[in-house]
C-alpha cells in the first residue's frame, strides 16, 4: 500500500523536505518537527481498517526517518510518538496525538533543565567555546549569563553550512560578548578557553558522540590543552540501536555545499567529500549534561534502557 494521499500527508512531506534540506536544523528541532508531523498526519488520516491505519503510520514514519540518517533524535521521536497499543483506529489515533504532545512538552522542558544543570558548572569569568548551533548548549550558556556570571563565548563558523552564524545572533540577543572564529582556528584559541560546550546529534551506548563535523577536533584540542569538554544532550539523542551493534550512519551531503560545481566540472581527477558529522570518542568527553542530570559517557547504556524504553527485542 502506498502512503495515503491527503492534505496532512502533503504537510508531512513538506516537513520531511525541510528536514532533508536543513531548513529545519538541530537534532532537537528536527525531533519536535517530526513529532508534530506524525501527530497531524494521524489526526487527519481517513482509513477504514486498523490494518490500513497501521500501514499508513508505519510508512509515514519510515518516510520521515529516511530524511536524515544520522540525527538519532528523529527515529527516537517517531518511535516514541507512534508507540500505541490499541486495536481501535480512534483510540490508536488518540494515543499518537497524546504521545506527540507529551514528547513536545518534555522536549521543551528538557532544554530548560539542561540549562539549569549545566550552568552550575560554569564559573564566573569563564571563556566558553562552542561549535555549530545547539539549542541545548546555548541553553547552558545563556542560563549561566542570566544567573549573573560574566562569561564570554568563542563560536566557530561551522562550515560548510555556517550554523555558527545562527549561534552568534542568538548570543547577541542576550548581550553575551562573543568572538566568531573560523573552524581551523580552534586549536590556536583553545589556550584562552576554560570550557568547551557542544550539542549532540547522537550518542552511542558506549558514550561515543556524533555531532557536527569538526566537533572531534575541538575535543582533541581541549584534551591536549586540559580543558573541560562538556556535551549537552536531551535523552532522546541517545541511540538505542547501538546496543545490538548497529553503527550510526554518517550522512554524506552534496559537494555543492562546499564548492560551485561549475568550478570543478573539468577536474576529472577530483572528488569532493562532505560528511555532515564526525565521531568523538568517549575518552575525550568529561561530562554529558542531560535533562535527567549530569552523567559520564559510560552511563549512556542506562539512559537508553531507562528513559527511551527500547527493549532489545524491539530493535
Amino acid at each position: 500500500m502506498t502512503l495515503a494521499i491527503s492534505y496532512n500527508m502533503q504537510k508531512l512531506k513538506e516537513t520531511a523536505e525541510k528536514i532533508r534540506k536543513m531548513e529545519l536544523r538541530g537534532a532537537g528541532r528536527i525531533a519536535k518537527a517530526a513529532a508534530e508531523a506524525i501527530r497531524d498526519y494521524a489526526e487527519g488520516l481517513e482509513v477504514v481498517s486498523m490494518e490500513e491505519f497501521n500501514t499508513c503510520i508505519r510508512e509515514a514514519s519510515s518516510f520521515l526517518i529516511s530524511t536524515r540518517p544520522t540525527a538519532v533524535s528523529l527515529p527516537n521521536a517517531v518511535k516514541l510518538v507512534t508507540k500505541y497499543s490499541s486495536g481501535n483506529i480512534e483510540e490508536a489515533r488518540k494515543e499518537i496525538i497524546g504521545n506527540a504532545n507529551l514528547f513536545i512538552e518534555r522536549a521543551d522542558k528538557a532544554l530548560e533543565k539542561i540549562g539549569k544543570i549545566g550552568a552550575r558548572r560554569i564559573k564566573d569569568g569563564d571563556i566558553i567555546m562552542t561549535h555549530c548551533n545547539s539549542h541545548a548548549a546555548l541553553s547552558i550558556i545563556t542560563t549561566a549569563f542570566e544567573n549573573g556570571k560574566a562569561i564570554s563565548v568563542i563560536a566557530t563558523e561551522s562550515r560548510p553550512r555556517r550554523q555558527g552564524l545562527s549561534t552568534i545572533h542568538h548570543l547577541n540577543k542576550f548581550g553575551i560578548p562573543t568572538t566568531l572564529i573560523v573552524d581551523s582556528a580552534v586549536r590556536y584559541y583553545m589556550k584562552d578557553v576554560d570550557i568547551v560546550i557542544v550539542g549532540a546529534d547522537a550518542i552511542s551506548t558506549n558514550g561515543t558522540l556524533v555531532n557536527k563535523i569538526g566537533t572531534s577536533q575541538l575535543a582533541l584540542a581541549a584534551h591536549e590543552a586540559r580543558k573541560i569538554f562538556m556535551v549537552a544532550a536531551e535523552t532522546f539523542k541517545f541511540s538505542p540501536s547501538t546496543i545490538v551493534g548497529d553503527l550510526i550512519e554518517i550522512e554524506e551531503r552534496s559537494s555543492d555545499e562546499i564548492v560551485d560545481p561549475l568550478l570543478i566540472a573539468n577536474l576529472s581527477h577530483l572528488q569532493v567529500k562532505n560528511p555532515a558529522f564526525d565521531f568523538t570518542p568517549a575518552r575525550y568527553i568529561d561530562m554529558i549534561v542531560t535533562d535527567v542530570g549530569i552523567i559520564s559517557p559510560a552511563i549512556a547504556y542506562v539512559i537508553i534502557k531507562e528513559h527511551l524504553s527500547w527493549e532489545l527485542g524491539e530493535i
